[in-house]
């Protein structure tokens, strides 16, 4: 108990895979924010950020299914390592044509396909990984501890970003982002395993698989709920962040430090949750905290869609952050503790599918709604049926939720 926050470091691989996570991912996120700074320069245009945002997610949309299939067959280090490498090579070549000027937004959206593209095989194996590095009976604080590192780099990357941008221009950052890859590939290269510690299942077939995952979802009402709240955010709520750019620019009048500060915010809110979850550890009710955690960011959201005040928009990021971590931390802990080892990958790809891919159209669609009554008008619509549908959900299915006795 005196070491239960940080359970899962006393595994050798976990740390090795975590601390290189927090490199990667610092970079990861200084690559977003100075692409939408990029995109919003070629083009100033709302509607282009929102195309490459479902760029990088469509690919989630159509692929992760298969890549949860690929996760369950497959030995998921080396999945992720291969994945690792592909992405490094990719932010390399968006690098390489910033600074040479050579960049439109067309190469933009098509790197953001194949980075999209190389995710959907890398999230699932990556999301089901955590079990073979810390065994079920630190799961959670794992998760926790990930989401820790994850929105601890959203909180460091953007702000850092921002002043390299000043200082150094915009290829600096895609540079940096090539090079933290390193970090994550070094330390799955230095990873060691037990036989038994490897988890696959031999292949049946691609589509008898797929099928087997999906019937498995459908038919617990349980696991389709859950992934269904989480797609309610990912599409109303999550694609807030590719319009940032016109926040910082045009509305709060902040420029490119101002950017890496919005989205530092929303990282601090997500990073304080995540720590606060690896603190609290396993607790009973977990129903209750994914309703107040929606409810708090789709209504953080609502606010900050509508200010122009410039710490009231910082404060009301930090809360849609804090709330959007409780709740996607809480559903994939409960997740991967329900399903069976040999069905985890594909069920968490479907997961990430929901999640991540509903992003795709969230982008679309609000980068067009956008275009017709304006950027904080189209997010407060989203904002707001954010908030409208997740109460629906509550309101329809309290039982599966676990809102009485989670």
């Amino acid at each position: 108990m005196r070491f239960k926050p940080l359970a899962a470091l006393s595994y050798r691989n976990f740390r090795l895979f975590w601390l290189g996570q927090i490199i990667s991912l610092t970079g990861t996120w200084m690559h977003s924010a100075a692409q939408g700074w990029l995109v919003f320069k070629l083009t100033n245009s709302p509607f282009y950020l929102g195309l490459v945002g479902s760029a990088i997610s469509l690919p989630l949309l159509l692929f992760t299914l298969a890549g949860g299939v690929v996760a369950d067959r497959f030995f998921k280090r080396n999945i992720i390592l291969a994945a690792q490498i592909s992405l490094m090579l990719l932010t390399l070549a968006l690098a390489i044509m910033v600074s040479t000027g050579i960049v439109t937004v067309w190469h933009v959206i098509a790197i953001s396909f194949l980075i999209g593209l190389t995710n959907s095989f890398e999230i699932p194996a990556r999301q089901s990984f955590f079990i073979e590095l810390v065994g079920k009976e630190n799961l959670m604080n794992a998760i926790a501890l990930n989401s820790a590192a994850f929105h601890g780099a959203r909180m460091l990357g953007p702000a850092i970003s921002g002043i390299i941008i000043g200082s150094l221009g915009l290829a600096a950052c895609f540079y940096l982002n090539s090079a933290s890859f390193l970090a994550t590939i070094i330390g799955l290269i230095r990873m060691r395993f037990k036989p038994e510690e490897i988890i696959t299942s031999p292949g049946t077939g691609m589509q008898k698989e797929f099928r087997e995952g999906l019937k498995y979802i459908f038919g617990n009402s349980r696991i389709y709920t859950l992934i269904l709240s989480s797609g309610i955010i990912s599409f109303f709520g999550f694609p807030y962040v590719t319009f940032l750019p016109v926040y910082a620019r045009d509305i709060l009048k902040t420029g490119a430090t101002g950017l890496g500060i919005l989205m530092g915010f929303a990282g601090a809110g997500a990073f304080i949750g995540a720590v606060s979850l690896a603190v609290r550890g396993d607790f009973s009710n977990k129903g209750a905290l994914l309703v107040w955690s929606g409810i708090a960011f789709s209504a953080a959201l609502l606010v900050f869609s509508l200010s122009t005040t410039v710490w009231l928009s910082y404060f009301m990021l930090f809360i849609a952050g804090f709330g959007a971590i409780n709740q996607i931390a809480t559903v994939n802990s409960l997740l991967q503790i329900a399903v069976p080892d040999q069905l985890r990958g594909r069920v968490m790809s479907s997961f990430t599918t929901v999640f991540l891919g509903m992003t795709t159209i969230g982008n679309f669609s609000l980068g067009i709604l956008a275009l017709y009554i304006g950027t904080q008008y189209a997010l407060m619509t989203s904002a707001g049926l954010c908030l409208s549908v997740s109460l629906l959900l509550i309101l329809k299915k309290p039982e599966i939720l676990g809102i009485k006795g989670a």
